[in-house]
């Protein structure tokens, strides 16, 4: 099971995007305050209404409460991730095992400066053409998940749609 970090969200839609990826996936969706909106706000729940009870999901009141709630994991193995456009490594070139996290930042700054430099070996980047500043969080999210899961042979799952013919 991953763990996706979400660092001080602020668009709603995206956290509701994000929490039925986190469904469709086993994943546990953290969230780390200050939010920007109301967890219980319609527009969140709408996003992954059908799977809302589906989905483990986790507060916590500040960074330092997230890390004290979750050092355990760590020191058992699991290594925390940093999602950033500053990043060197790219996403695919990291190597993620069960139980890891995936932190992204907030959607207008992304993760503080301070929390990058302390853990820039492992913070990863998704690369993008030109001069394109970013993508979509819900968009990152998906990426840097799929990839974790793909490394891990999705041995999890079980295909749950139909296959078509024509």
């Amino acid at each position: 099971m991953f763990n996706v970090v979400l660092l001080q969200p602020e668009i709603p839609q995206n956290t509701g995007n994000i929490a039925r990826t986190c469904a469709a996936t086993n994943s546990v969706l953290h969230l780390v305050e200050p939010l920007g909106f109301d967890i219980d706000e319609k527009a969140v729940k709408r996003a992954g209404l059908d799977y809302w009870d589906k989905l483990t999901i986790k507060v916590y009141e500040n960074l330092a409460d997230f890390y004290e709630q979750n050092k355990q994991n760590v020191e058992n193995g699991a290594t925390m991730w940093y999602a950033s456009t500053k990043a060197k490594i790219v996403y695919s070139d990291a190597r993620y095992k069960d139980g890891d996290y995936l932190i992204f930042g907030r959607e207008t700054k992304g993760i503080d400066e301070e929390v990058l430099a302390a853990n820039y070996d492992r913070t990863v980047r998704i690369p993008m053409w030109g001069e394109i500043r970013s993508l979509n969080l819900s968009n990152s999210v998906a990426i840097v998940l799929y990839e974790a899961l793909r490394q891990n042979g999705f041995d999890r799952f079980t295909l749950t749609g139909k296959l078509r013919t024509k």
